[in-house]
Order: structure tokens, then sequence, then C-alpha cells
């Protein structure tokens, strides 16, 4: 199970991988998590697709980092994938395998969901589903659950007072650690690390980033996450942005620059959204250390 050391100064290096979503790409992505487990992480999480859409291939991989690394395993749920019977089973699925991590999301809506079957879900919010696992006798001891938070506030907020308000629902539901959505200014997370401060959330959270190799994905990404851009991020993209070689060494180049400032400044942890791109972990995680 990953460990929770509020007291320890070390910044606690990880990452993210998903399944592919083309069969023939699947075996790949062993390769890929072996590459990230040799450069130590304290954990790689794995995404979970909306409505369940890769549950099964989710399974095969938390169960092939958990028993075939030396690495922890975090496996995604989401509330809008899971009611009660279903998240129990799922528990009880990933406690076979030795896996005793999960990151509780809301997660998207899936486009097949209707509008009855998306209002009458048993955990509308993520802190449901946590609180849920927590009353039905998961303790700390035997399940680690981490949370999301937005540096930048939650697109669906209504403002910075109401996200605060509903994150720090998830840490007195039981909510271990926080994993923050990425964002491109580290000033931005810096300045939440103290809006979290002062609003009693005391739980280690750690900065998500990701590097952007390529122009396009940029405008992907602040669609799905309400990212802002610096001008900065945004003249590298102009400038380089015909250039895929020169663009990938431009964007690994500003990830690292944030990872490298966010482990001097002290934060408690870097998550890089790779993008099943293990030189991105390579490059994050070499120059942090």
């Amino acid at each position: 199970m990953i460990k929770i050391d509020d007291s320890s100064r070390e910044c606690v290096l990880s990452c993210e991988v998903f399944p592919p979503k083309k069969e023939d790409s699947f075996p790949k992505i062993y390769e890929t998590v072996d590459r990230i487990a040799a450069l130590k992480p304290a954990f790689i999480s794995v995404t979970y697709g909306a409505g369940g859409s890769n549950s099964g291939k989710q399974l095969e991989i938390v169960d092939y980092i958990q028993n075939k690394t030396d690495t922890e395993a975090l496996a995604h749920i989401t509330s809008v994938g899971y009611d009660r019977e279903r998240l129990d089973e799922g528990l009880r699925r990933f406690a076979e395998k030795g896996v005793h991590n999960v990151l509780a999301l809301r997660g998207d809506r899936p486009k097949d969901m209707s509008d009855e079957q998306y209002a009458s879900r048993e955990f509308e919010h993520a802190d449901d589903m946590i609180r849920y696992m927590r009353s039905s006798g998961r303790s700390e001891e035997s399940l680690m659950i981490a949370g999301a938070c937005y540096p930048e506030k939650h697109p669906e907020a209504p403002d910075k007072p109401t996200d605060i308000f509903f994150l720090k629902k998830k840490q007195d539901a039981g909510c271990n650690m926080l994993i923050s959505q990425l964002f491109f200014e580290n000033s931005v997370f810096y300045r939440f690390l103290e809006y979290t401060e002062k609003n009693d959330i005391t739980i280690p959270i750690h900065a998500g980033i990701m590097p952007i190799t390529d122009s396009k994905q940029l405008g992907r990404t602040i669609t799905l996450s309400g990212t802002s851009v610096p001008k900065k991020l945004a003249d590298i993209c102009a400038n380089y942005g015909d250039n895929p070689e020169d663009m990938k060494k431009a964007g690994i180049e500003y990830a690292v620059n944030q990872a490298v400032d966010l482990a001097a400044n002290g934060v408690q942890g870097i998550h890089v959204y790779a993008m099943n791109k293990p030189e991105l972990c390579e490059a994050v995680f070499n120059a942090v250390r």
C-alpha cells in the first residue's frame, strides 16, 4: 500500500498510464510500465474509462504493476462508473491482486448514459464514494484513497470558495491524499496550496504536470481541464508547432523546469501525466533527482 508520510521532505514522484484503446497496442503498455517502473516511482496510477469501458484492461495493468514490478499500483475509480454493488466487487477484485490504493473521481459522463441514469447514480460526487468506502469498514490501514483537486478551480464550480468547500468534504470523508489536475504555471499551484492551508486541508497534495509535446495536444488539454496557458508556453507552441522534434524537446524542457522548481519549493509530490510515453517520465524524474 502507498505510504503517506506527511513529515517527509522528499518529493514523491509518480505518474499515470492508461489502457490503450486499440487492442493491438495493448501489449506495448507493459513495455511502457517496465520502463517507468525502472525509474522507481512511488506509484503508477491507471485510468478507468467512462462507464467502465476499459475496466478489464485496467485490472490487467494494475495487476501487472503490483505483482510484476516493485511499484505500487493506484487504480482510478469513478462515481459515474460504479454503484455500491459494482464498487464492492471492484475493490474485492483489486484486493485479490494485492492492490489497496484507489483514486476516487467523479469521472466524465459516458456518451451513452441517459439523463435519467446520470441523475439517479448512487454516488453523485467523489466524496460520496469515499464516504461509502470508509463507512463500509475499509480503514486507512486496509485501503489508501486518493482524490483529485483543481489548482485553478473545478470547471463546474461557480467560485473558488465553493470548490474548496467540496474539496474539504473529500478530506473529511476519509481521503488520504490529493493529486492535482495539470497546470502550466507554478505560481497558480503555490497560491492553491496557501488557500488549502488556510481552509484546513492538511492531507498531502501532489502536483500534476503534463509535458506538452504536440501543439495540438495543448488545445485538447485546455478543453478537457479548463487550464490556463501562460504566454511562454503559448509562444513555444507557436514557434515550434510545425516542427515535431523541436516541439517535443521544448515541451519536455518546459515541464522539466516546472518540476525542478516545484521540488525546490518543497512540494510533497509530482505526478506526471505522461500519456504512455516513458521518456517523459525519465526526463522529469532524472531532472528532479
